[in-house]
């Protein structure tokens, strides 16, 4: 019985490996440069730590898909290519992923204060346990409570939060959205939208509720994901 010990330690280390080895996945992301000001860069250099891949940042949609190698990742965007983490200069922005995130969404916002690249990074992890194809993650970035119904769901978000939403129909079909807002100390609701949407029950999404400068009402921004699905296997 003394061997127990060693016999369990002698298992239990390869389990450990191979447990790791299942946890780093092989990354995909999107990227969107939310609300991005015209000055802004349209594309950039994405650093992973090891090598760098000039990526789009589109304001009104996601891009395309890139593949990134697995394991935890620090990302950072650059206006030049890098291949040697030791010259990364001083200030760049950066994320962390961590190593099972195996598809996640970069928000970029913009950041004129950074003199390297002009923007900020935000990851969204977009693995199928987290939003799932039909479903709507909606952000909040406003001080309002926004609430109402999205077709079949009902729809409260607190302000500066996010929510996950069941898929609002089934099948390919529009769906009627009403929506109001209500603003600090003030229990009147405010209409924000009305109006109908297409549901693509191929696809998520990913919904903003925005302020804009000099306006009261919030503004909505849809931005859906649709993946090509893979080739059939001959």
């Amino acid at each position: 019985m003394k061997f127990l010990p060693y016999i369990c330690l002698f298992f239990l280390a390869p389990l450990a490996a191979f447990a790791q080895q299942q946890k780093a996945v092989k990354h995909t992301c999107r990227i969107l440069f939310f609300d991005g000001p015209d000055a802004a860069p349209e594309k950039l250099q994405l650093f992973d730590g090891v090598a760098s891949i000039e990526v789009d940042l589109p304001r009104m949609n996601f891009s395309k898909v890139y593949p990134l190698r697995s394991g935890p990742l620090t990302l950072c965007l650059l206006p030049s290519p890098l291949s040697d983490a030791t010259k990364l200069p001083p200030g760049a922005p950066s994320v962390t992923v961590a190593g099972d995130v195996a598809d996640f969404y970069l928000l970029v916002t913009s950041d004129p204060a950074n003199t390297v690249a002009p923007v900020r990074m935000q990851v969204i992890n977009a693995s199928s346990d987290k939003l799932r194809v039909g479903q709507m993650l909606w952000f909040n970035l406003t001080k309002n409570t926004v609430g109402g119904s999205v077709g079949s769901e009902k729809l409260v978000i607190q302000p500066n939060s996010r929510v996950t939403m069941e898929a609002p129909a089934k099948g390919n079909l529009d769906y009627p959205v009403n929506l109001t807002f209500r603003i600090p100390d003030n229990d009147h609701l405010y209409p924000l939208c009305e109006t109908r949407w297409r549901h693509d029950p191929r696809s998520r999404s990913v919904v903003f509720i925005n302020a804009e400068n000099g306006v009261r009402t919030p503004r909505v921004m849809v931005f859906p994901d649709y993946r090509e699905p893979p080739p059939a296997k001959p």
